[in-house]
């Protein structure tokens, strides 16, 4: 009989974003795609151009919120 072969695949329990992140980023890549999304404090910055920024922004949004989003690399 063949033996059965084990999984070094680590299954995550659960999703690492929640659907509430995911929201607020989609919210946040339609304001960059309008030109209206800002970044700084307050949104006294400059107007973000770059995807990459806005997912950040979305992100920390989400964060603010509650919503399920994994901590900060530093």
């Amino acid at each position: 009989m063949p033996t059965k072969k084990s999984s070094t695949k680590r299954k995550s329990p659960s999703h690492k974003y929640g659907p509430a992140a995911a929201k607020s980023v989609e919210r946040a890549m339609h304001r960059e795609k309008r030109g209206t999304l800002k970044s700084g404090k307050g949104g006294k910055g400059g107007t973000v151009t770059s995807r990459k920024q806005a997912i950040a922004i979305g992100l920390s949004e989400a964060r603010k919120k509650g919503a399920k989003v994994p901590k900060k690399k530093s």
